[in-house]
């Protein structure tokens, strides 16, 4: 588990362009899973373009410390793909 900022964001910029699900916790037992791409890094947060035909919005930003406190996940799909095989 990456440990600090600077590290979550070399991840990602490593996987820009990448397709992914982001698993995000929406409340009380409630979470919500949007599929999008990873389409910026910024030095406090990344902009994920989303799916169009499952989402009423365009695109959604996260910071880092979402990511580093457990509030979302990511799940890339190429790793998916790879854990299936």
């Amino acid at each position: 588990m990456p440990t600090s900022i600077n590290t979550i964001k070399s991840k990602l910029d490593s996987h820009l362009g990448d397709n992914l699900t982001v698993v995000a916790q929406a409340g009380r037992k409630k979470i919500t899973k949007r599929h999008g791409v990873l389409k910026e890094t910024f030095p406090a947060v990344f902009v994920v373009d989303l799916d169009q035909e499952e989402s009423n919005y365009e695109h959604v930003s996260y910071s880092y410390t979402d990511l580093l406190t457990k509030n979302i996940e990511l799940e890339f799909d190429e790793e998916i793909e790879e854990a299936e095989a």
